[in-house]
């Protein structure tokens, strides 16, 4: 089967969205099916690249960051997309189209089933979902939310995530949703020593987005400063001034450390060498770095947030 596969975020940009994507085009490739990908460029990316038996090509957006994204640079998306896109289909052929993220990159799907044919394939993060970050996304949803509707009931199958997210879409598309939880392949899990560290290793790894409410963990690990432990914290965002003014507020600064953004496969590798990841979110899909924690014989510690609820049994 040839998959034209439709994400504006492929790792190594974006989060867990892009990660899960490309790990499903590894594992469709290696089941002989033939992939190519159209995602977002950014400066010191090639604009093609063969990787894991199938095909990447990445289209100018005006995105500039690796882990943040604008809604002009999605609209972005869009536009540089569609001609790549229009032009792959006709001299390519796709079987069938797969969108992850019903916006921005539902909407491009959309468009070129409508002009070619071809049937897509929705799969919904959360983030593209009304209500699943309002945080970040209300204010997009209040306009475009009635040009959503078709994106979602023209699309020939709609999978979610998590059954959180599926029962947020339902309450806006009157769609079958299927729930298909993200996952990671056991192939590289940890297989060395799972003795706690000494002092114990806890690790947050992720955006610094409001909805991943890291204040609120900064604030609780002040609380048990008396306990012996050690915290890193992966990743980037706009909210990294403040956490780190707040961890200098509170003298957390021996505690803690920033490492900054980095790939997946350096996520994966730090987390088998960490003792608990720490998820204070007020919303979640279905974390990816969650499950890749579970493979790896990680501990979690998380908020009833979404679907992170369904990767943690209580006690």
């Amino acid at each position: 089967m040839k998959i034209l596969v439709l994400n504006y975020e492929f790792p190594p940009v974006g989060g867990g969205g892009g990660q899960v994507s490309a790990d499903l085009c590894q594992a469709l490739a290696a089941n002989g099916h033939a992939l190519r990908v159209l995602t977002t460029r950014v400066s010191g990316l090639p604009k093609r690249e063969a990787k894991d038996g199938y095909e990447i090509l990445r289209v100018f957006t005006g995105r500039r960051s690796l882990y943040r994204a604008s809604f002009p640079v999605m609209l972005g998306y869009l536009a540089g997309s569609f001609l790549p896109g229009l032009r792959m289909i006709k001299r390519w052929k796709p079987d069938v189209i797969h969108a992850h993220f019903a916006v921005p990159t539902g909407a491009l799907a959309y468009v070129l089933h409508r002009l070619t044919g071809v049937p897509y394939v929705l799969t919904a993060h959360l983030g593209d979902v009304p209500g699943g970050v309002p945080q970040k996304t209300d204010r997009w949803f209040r306009i475009i939310y009635p040009m959503t509707h078709r994106i979602w009931h023209d699309a020939r199958a709609v999978v979610a995530v998590s059954a959180y997210t599926r029962s947020l879409a339902e309450k806006h598309y009157h769609v079958p949703i299927k729930v298909i939880p993200n996952g990671v392949s056991l192939l590289e899990r940890n297989e060395g020593d799972l003795d706690v560290g000494d002092p114990p290793r806890l690790i947050f790894a992720g955006r610094f987005q409001p909805q991943k409410n890291l204040p609120f963990l900064i604030n609780a690990l002040s609380e048990i400063r008396g306990l012996a432990w050690e915290m890193t914290f992966l990743g980037d965002g706009p909210q990294r001034p403040a956490v780190k003014e707040r961890i200098r507020d509170l003298n957390l600064e021996d505690r803690i450390r920033l490492e900054g953004w980095v790939t997946s496969n350096e996520v994966w590798q730090r987390l088998g060498k960490s003792d608990l990841l720490v998820m204070p979110s007020l919303s979640e899909g279905l974390p990816v770095v969650g499950v890749q924690a579970l493979a790896n014989g990680v501990a979690i510690v998380g908020t009833r947030a979404g679907g992170l609820a369904e990767i943690i049994e209580d006690g």
